[in-house]
C-alpha cells in the first residue's frame, strides 16, 4: 500500500496551507504545528512532510525551532525542506532532528553542489524537491520559474546517488481536484529506479488509492486532511 506523509507547511511559527503555491492565498490551520503532529502520530502515520515557507523566501532556515519540537515530541521521521542553500543549513536541519532533507532550489540552480551533498549523506538523507510548472522547475519558494525540466534535472541527479523525489504539480496544489496521475506515470516510466513522492491535488481517498494503482510509492498529503476531505479513521484504515 503506498506510504501516506501528511503536510505540516510553516509561516511565522503556524501551520498553514497555501493555495497553487501563491503566498497571498494562504489559509491558518492552526497556532501549534506539534500538536498537528501528534495528531497524525496518532493516525498511525510514520513520517511528516514540513515545509519551512518562511525559509522558501529567506533563502535559509527560520523554523528549526519548530522542527525541533517536533522531533523531540514525537516518534515520526520527520523530513524538512524550505531555505537550504549551503552545507551550514543542511547540518543545521539534520542536528535540528530532521530525518530527511528536502532540496530544490539548489539541485536545480546549482546541482553540481547538491551531487556533493549527495555523495556525503546519501541518498536517504537528502531528497529532491522537484515543484513543477508546466513541465518546468519552479525555484524559491515556487515564486520563480526556471528553464530547467523535471526530466532533465532528474536524470542529471541519479548518476550521483539520488533514489527520492517528491514531485509536486504547483497547478494542483491546494486544488483538491486529484493529482496529476500522466506527470507521475511518465516519471515512473522514464525513471523506473526512482521513488516518486507525490504532491498536490490529493482531494480524498480515491485519488490515493488511483496512486497507488498507479504504482506511485508515497504521497504528501495537506489541505484535504485540513479541510475534513479525509478524516482521522481513514488515514487509520490506509
Amino acid at each position: 500500500m503506498i506510504d501516506i506523509i501528511p503536510a505540516i507547511d510553516v509561516i511565522d511559527g503556524r501551520c498553514v496551507r497555501l493555495t497553487q503555491g501563491d503566498y497571498s492565498r494562504s489559509k491558518i490551520y492552526s497556532g501549534v504545528p506539534v500538536d498537528v503532529a501528534k495528531g497524525f502520530e496518532d493516525c498511525g502515520v510514520k513520517m511528516l512532510h514540513l515545509v519551512d515557507l518562511d525559509g522558501a523566501r529567506s533563502k535559509r532556515p527560520v523554523n528549526l525551532g519548530v522542527l525541533e519540537e517536533i522531533a523531540s515530541s514525537t516518534s515520526l521521521k520527520v523530513e524538512f525542506g524550505g531555505g537550504i542553500k549551503d552545507e551550514g543549513s543542511v547540518s543545521s536541519v539534520f542536528d535540528a532532528g530532521a530525518f530527511r532533507i528536502v532540496c530544490g532550489s539548489i539541485a536545480c540552480s546549482a546541482p553540481d553542489v547538491f551531487a556533493g551533498w549527495l555523495h556525503r549523506y546519501g541518498g536517504d538523507r537528502l531528497v529532491l524537491g522537484a515543484d513543477v510548472r508546466d513541465g518546468f522547475v519552479a525555484v524559491n519558494g515556487w515564486m520563480e520559474q526556471s528553464s530547467v525540466s523535471v526530466g532533465s534535472l532528474v536524470g542529471r541527479l541519479l548518476p550521483e546517488g539520488l533514489k527520492t523525489a517528491v514531485v509536486t504539480d504547483i497547478s494542483r496544489d491546494g486544488m483538491l481536484s486529484g493529482p496529476s496521475l500522466p506527470l507521475y506515470r511518465e516519471l515512473s516510466e522514464a525513471f523506473p529506479a526512482l521513488e516518486i513522492v507525490a504532491s498536490g491535488g490529493v482531494g480524498c481517498v480515491d485519488d490515493i488509492l488511483a496512486l497507488d494503482g498507479a504504482g506511485i510509492p508515497a504521497v504528501i498529503v495537506g489541505k484535504a486532511i485540513y479541510e475534513g476531505r479525509i478524516s482521522p479513521e481513514e488515514l487509520r484504515n490506509l
